[in-house]
């Protein structure tokens, strides 16, 4: 399986390949050629998260992700911009709400990462806080910049359902390259990151995040990216379809695809800010 610039889908088990006991098939899976235990069309399953996984399984898992990010999110906003129009400034429950949902999340993602095993309360939970910190934040932009949220929601869609019809249609291919160049990019832009939250603390410079034209090219820069990585991700899940991976391998897939969306909403919404200034 080719490697992903998402995290999520690193080192994942091979679906056919993977020896019983770890991630291989539970009692009731037939042994496919060569006696090593695999996930094959018709095998016998033993309950319906052992049946092999398919596109419907990653959409509803994807969706009920979304779904829960989106509610959470919604809420939050109104309840963010409430809280600005009572008091006129960052209330210490707004603060809380975006650094706690920001910190749960994270914590959350390096869970699901490193277990490397699906989890549907766990991607769950991990929708919900990414719904609370990008709820809360929404509603700061959306108190400074009216309509702003909206504009981002539509934004991420477009390129999401863009992305999709691109692989789809194949008018991109995923290929060994593509995948090396695009991985290099996504290592390299999270460097750049670092070193800049590093300087804005330190030195006060911040010249990556200041609206400047340097940072509207980063931001452009970091949303084709992150559209490029819905290939890898698209790619990653056609793969593990297509080895008969388990359904519940579903919720990883949707996990590692929210990952993407959330980064990608947070870079088009800062884009955005930009342009209004």
């Amino acid at each position: 399986m080719r490697s992903s610039s998402n995290p999520a889908f690193r080192n994942l088990p091979h679906g056919g390949t993977q020896t019983q006991g770890q991630y291989g098939p539970p009692v009731g899976f037939n042994q496919t050629q060569g006696g090593v235990p695999g996930y094959g069309p018709g095998q016998v399953t033993s309950g319906d998260d052992d049946r092999p996984m398919t596109v419907d399984d990653v959409v509803v898992k994807t969706g009920m992700s979304l779904g829960v990010a989106l509610l959470v999110g919604v809420v939050t906003a109104i309840w963010a911009q409430n809280q600005l129009a009572e008091t006129g400034r960052l209330s210490g429950a707004l603060i809380g709400a975006m650094i706690g949902g920001l910190i749960v999340g994270l914590v959350i993602s390096l869970v699901i990462i490193f277990k490397q095993k699906p989890s549907g309360p766990l991607t769950l939970a991990y929708s919900a806080a990414e719904g609370l910190f990008l709820g809360a934040l929404s509603g700061v932009f959306e108190a400074i910049y009216p309509g702003i949220a909206l504009q981002a929601i539509i934004g991420t869609v477009g390129v999401f359902i863009g992305m999709l019809v691109v692989y789809k249609t194949g008018a991109v291919k995923v290929t060994p390259k593509l995948t090396k160049w695009i991985v290099g990019a996504v290592v390299g832009v999270a460097v750049l990151m670092l070193f800049n939250l590093i300087s804005s603390f330190a030195f006060g410079f911040n010249p990556l995040r200041d609206g400047s034209p340097l940072a509207i090219a980063f931001s452009i820069l970091c949303i084709g990216i992150a559209a490029f990585s819905f290939l890898l991700d698209f790619d990653q899940a056609d793969r593990m379809i297509r080895e008969g991976m388990p359904s519940k391998w579903a919720w990883y897939t949707a996990f590692g695809l929210m990952t993407t969306l959330v980064w990608l909403y947070l870079e088009i919404l800062r884009l955005l800010s930009y342009l209004r200034d």
